[in-house]
């Protein structure tokens, strides 16, 4: 195994993170994606998350650190990553087609004063774009994590996108997004 390699790799993560560091918009996204999650929990809402693969271990993931903590102990957030029932997934899956594993959820679920956090780093998962219609009708307040181009989904809605076309570097800077938003709302809802 050459160190070189590994140097390389570590190093292109800190680059996509300087990126991210230095661009004032990208950082004013952070912000305000998380002044929208504190909003909505404040009001009753909850944060909703949702994603295909790594994109999908990333939605539990983030879902994970708002319901237990991330920082301190402190009460649960109410946060949820839609496609983890896994009878549920497969029924629809199987009954409706898989692009609307995540739709049929977020129907049933979706309050108005929600926030919904697609995650796909291409911006093209079929079955995350099919859900903009029904957060949109619901009145959610959407904002997606994708990659440097945003995809399709940049055509439908606002977009938080990683400096990258690397599906790795994306998926490690989402959650990197997620923890600060998180961090920050633990700190807004407990410790004003």
């Amino acid at each position: 195994m050459s160190i070189d390699k590994i140097k390389a790799v570590v190093q292109s993560s800190i680059d996509v993170k300087k990126a991210i560091y230095q661009s004032d918009s990208i950082l004013k996204q952070i912000a305000e994606l998380a002044d929208l999650c504190l909003q909505s929990l404040k009001s009753g809402g909850k944060v909703i998350f949702a994603g295909n693969g790594g994109s999908f271990a990333d939605s539990q993931h983030l879902a994970a650190e708002f319901i237990s903590r991330l920082r301190f102990d402190r009460d649960p957030l109410s946060a949820v990553a839609l496609g983890t029932n896994s009878s549920s997934t497969t029924a629809i899956g199987n009954d409706y087609g898989y692009d609307q594993v995540f739709v049929r959820e977020l129907k049933a679920i979706a309050q108005p004063n929600d926030v919904y956090i697609p995650i796909t780093t291409s911006g093209n998962s079929a079955n995350i774009l099919a859900t903009i219609d029904t957060a949109k009708s619901k009145n959610l307040k959407i904002v997606g994590l994708t990659g440097e181009t945003g995809g399709k989904l940049k055509e439908l809605v606002e977009c938080i996108c990683v400096p990258s076309k690397r599906t790795e570097r994306i998926q490690e800077s989402h959650i990197m997004i997620g923890h600060i938003v998180c961090g920050l709302v633990e700190d807004g809802y407990f410790l004003k």
